[in-house]
């Protein structure tokens, strides 16, 4: 038999997992690393913590299953998007990464909109200029730090650095490259209005790929560190939520998910570019070649409940260390205590600004409506509640462009939570079902791997073997769809109340 492999390069860690020709898991690893914030609405990260990550889970992966790497015949990668990597002519990193979640290129934006028009943005890259795309950016860098700017050559994206590191190929693929702002998403290539913008030159950017297609090979030094054949592929892969889609079977038209990662996104597949002409969601290249999708983005989705478990859960945390369970169990339980609504206490999950609806890199976090009665697990609850508002607000946008799913799959980390899967299931009206695979966005690009290997011929086709959805269908009650939707209704007049507030905090 022929075996895969799919590396998930993520915001907190890096997974490996193999799997073998019709998507069952051989061998998986995982390695943290760490996420540095150095100024209020920063987010970067060292590449090299990416590349040593990578080298040790391949590594372990390959030892722990036992295959012949002879049979590991291909390997794709999925990556956290947008991130920025600058390398010199030599090949060293210049700066640490400026992550997806970096707010800090709010003026950068504002001069690529003045410098080319909002119209003429989302006609180009299928959206409006961003904070937490790469174009912006590479223009912060040149704004802020010329001497970096100058001695860049290559600007590469997270797993295009990792593909770099590991082929010693520059190259990347459609639905990375799209949350550029730098392709042109219809036609599918670099775009020459952009990269002038930037002010940089378009060999300083990798070949661009279709997602299925083989862009190199297993260098010497990398199969020598891991165990792997330097016959080995590696296809162009795809950025996070285009690989969970593959790794869900939403590779066709009329299909939908959402993820609770660190961020959240609602993405569904068109065969066509549909633009969202107010820029509230993203039209990016998918990873079946001559597609896209559309996806809404919630920042501080899975961060946010992170984020409260790391700083306010002490006692949860140690319970969960003492008692061999999950943490978010513990947590779960407690809101699960607690009734719809969080007894009038609401959430924002805006920790790192917000993409959908409302494209703001000032607005902040909120708890409203706090009163003495509320305990640790209302606050809990409130959060859960909120990011599905968030997410909701995703979905309400695709319906405007008449994208109107019939059922919901999830998956990420949140997709654990039966009570998370209950609040989407209810707020949305939609019903909702999970993957059978834990790892969807590995198992995506592993699949985009056997189709660049030969194994399958086409996208759908790999997916009709290699994926599979739970028998765990859930269909939404209308008494708490009524209930959910009617405390969404408040959540959203908090923003629009707020919103002049956040503009004011900026300045202090």
């Amino acid at each position: 038999m022929k075996y895969v492999i799919g590396i998930d390069l993520g915001t907190s860690a890096t997974k490996t997992v193999l799997f073998d020709s019709v998507g069952n898991i051989l061998a998986s690893a995982s390695r943290e690393y760490p996420l540095h914030q150095p100024h209020n609405g920063w987010a970067e990260q060292n590449p090299p913590d990416w590349y040593e990550a990578a080298i040790e889970t391949l590594k372990k992966v390959v030892s722990d299953s036992g295959v012949d790497a002879a049979d590991i015949v291909s390997l794709g990668i999925s990556g956290q998007m947008h991130g920025l990597v600058m390398l010199d002519e030599n090949c060293n990193v210049l700066r640490p990464s400026i992550l997806w979640c970096d707010q800090r290129t709010g003026k950068e934006c504002d001069e690529l909109t003045e410098k080319l028009g909002r119209e003429t943005l989302i006609k180009i890259t299928a959206n409006p200029a961003l904070t937490g795309f790469t174009a912006s950016k590479i223009l912060w860098v040149k704004n802020n730090e010329p001497e970096i700017f100058e001695k860049c050559r290559h600007i590469l994206l997270p797993k295009d650095y990792l593909r770099f590191k590991l082929t010693g190929e520059f190259a990347t693929e459609v639905s990375d490259a799209s949350g550029m702002q730098l392709l042109d998403v219809p036609n599918r290539k670099w775009s020459p209005v952009m990269i002038e913008a930037c002010g940089i030159k378009e060999e300083y950017l990798a070949k661009v790929y279709e997602s299925p297609e083989i862009t190199g090979y297993i260098n010497a030094e990398t199969a020598s560190l891991t165990g792997l054949s330097t016959a080995t592929s590696v296809v162009g892969g795809a950025g996070d939520n285009a690989a969970a889609a593959v790794g869900m079977g939403v590779v066709e038209e009329g299909k939908a998910f959402t993820t609770i990662g660190t961020s959240g996104v609602v993405f569904a597949h068109t065969d066509n570019p549909v633009i969202d002409p107010e820029g509230r969601v993203h039209t990016f290249c998918c990873a079946v070649p001559d597609a896209w999708h559309v996806m809404g983005v919630t920042q501080g989705a899975g961060l946010s409940m992170q984020w409260f478990k790391n700083n306010f859960c002490g006692e949860e945390n140690t319970l969960a260390a003492e008692s061999g369970k999950d943490v978010y169990y513990i947590t779960d339980s407690m809101a699960a205590e607690i009734p719809v609504g969080a007894e009038k206490l609401l959430y924002l999950p805006y920790l790192m600004g917000e993409r959908t609806p409302h494209l703001d890199p000032d607005c902040r976090g909120v708890f409203f409506g706090l009163s003495a009665m509320h305990t640790k697990a209302h606050f809990i609850r409130a959060i859960l509640e909120g990011v599905t508002y968030s997410l909701y607000d995703c979905l309400l946008v695709l319906k405007e462009m008449n994208i109107s799913p019939e059922t919901m799959l999830l998956c990420g980390g949140g997709a654990k939570s039966k009570l998370w899967k209950n609040m989407i299931c209810n707020t949305f009206g939609l019903p909702v079902a999970t993957s059978k695979s834990a790892e969807a966005p590995a198992l995506g690009v592993a699949i985009l791997a056997a189709v660049g290997a030969g194994i399958y011929s086409t996208v759908p086709e790999a997916c009709r073997v290699m994926t599979a959805v739970n028998p765990d269908s859930m269909q939404p009650e209308k008494v708490l769809t009524d209930e959910y939707r009617g405390y969404h209704s408040v959540y959203s007049s908090v923003y629009k109340a707020l919103k002049p507030v956040y503009k004011e905090l900026k300045t202090l």
